[in-house]
């Protein structure tokens, strides 16, 4: 009874953090973020993955880089007075008996720890702070190797001035690329899509996706989140600068809505986000992620004045696609 209860107050405690944003008009995963790189632990390097990054990335601080109250004082530093810690959550598998088959069984519990991010520190030794990673100065080219090295692709056509992934047929549908304003307007469109794609039977057959029966269904939304939020997961991983996007407040309060009737949709949500992002970088079949970097800016050049450029990458990608019915005219 008592990991029930731990259990449910976690889920709240993820939720009403995500209800707190909302209330105040900032869409966690529209959150303008992506300059200071996916949050990270300092000392591992690994960066924290699911619901971790929205809860994370939103607290707005210069560098997303957290540690543990252990590591802090393992690095000869200390948490400035007064400063509160944030929490990551993780599941941890418990054991326990069948009754009826007498079996055991691994439960899956959430529970969660606390960080602070290093900003919120002091006292920590330059020389024993790992090197700052450097960000992608060329992140379209980043993008077109996501694409490129995802399993399994859809068709990508241009075929109709509107996005979407056709479930029945399998394939993904982008307008052209001078249709629109810069190229990572496109590329943000395009893993949106590809995030969609995801869901497909042969890859990792999402239900939200295929079950989907209209726009005000329960799968209809979760499947929504989960593109939403895959896609800005992508666009930081490969070095797009995000942009400062104006949420009206319909938009904001049916996710408020959602939020305060469910209190497991967002985790959820996330769960999906992450095992999407992971299946297009190909981490889940073993294949090795691309090199994410961050901490230096990107080139002041206007992706408007590097049209030619960006069109020789997905006419280099078309021609690789061969066989494949890859179909992006520019």
């Amino acid at each position: 009874m008592k990991d029930k209860k731990v259990r449910t107050d976690v889920y709240s405690m993820v939720t009403n953090r995500i209800i707190g944003y909302l209330d105040k008009g900032v869409v966690p995963w529209h959150k303008p973020w992506a300059d200071a790189g996916l949050p990270r632990n300092l000392v591992t390097g690994k960066h924290y993955r699911g619901i971790n990054v929205w809860l994370l990335s939103s607290l707005s601080y210069s560098q997303n880089d957290f540690l543990t109250f252990k590591q802090v004082k393992g690095l000869g530093g200390s948490v400035k007075k007064g400063e509160k810690a944030q929490i990551v959550i993780f599941w941890k598998l418990k054991e326990k008996e069948n009754k009826e088959t007498k079996e055991t069984e691994k439960i899956p519990i959430l529970r969660y720890y606390k960080v602070f991010n290093i900003d919120q520190c002091a006292g920590i030794p330059k020389e024993k702070l790992p090197p700052v990673i450097e960000r992608n100065n060329n992140p379209l080219d980043t993008c077109e190797k996501i694409i490129r090295g995802m399993p399994k692709q859809p068709n990508i056509k241009s075929n109709e001035q509107r996005a979407y992934y056709n479930r029945s047929d399998d394939y993904v549908n982008v307008p052209r690329l001078e249709t629109f304003t810069s190229g990572e307007r496109y590329y943000s469109t395009l893993f949106h899509e590809l995030v969609h794609s995801t869901g497909h039977k042969e890859r990792l057959n999402r239900k939200e996706l295929l079950e989907s029966k209209g726009l005000r269904s329960d799968d209809y939304a979760v499947e929504e989140l989960t593109a939403e939020m895959g896609a800005s997961y992508l666009e930081s991983y490969a070095g797009i600068p995000a942009e400062h996007l104006e949420d009206n407040a319909s938009y904001i309060q049916c996710w408020l809505e959602r939020l305060r009737n469910d209190r497991k949709f967002i985790i959820y949500a996330s769960a999906q986000a992450q095992k999407a992002t992971d299946y297009i970088l190909n981490i889940r079949n073993g294949g090795k992620e691309l090199g994410y970097v961050e901490g230096v800016q990107r080139d002041d050049n206007s992706i408007d004045n590097e049209k030619g450029r960006l069109e020789e990458l997905v006419t280099t990608r078309q021609k690789k696609s061969v066989g494949k019915e890859l179909s992006i005219n520019v």
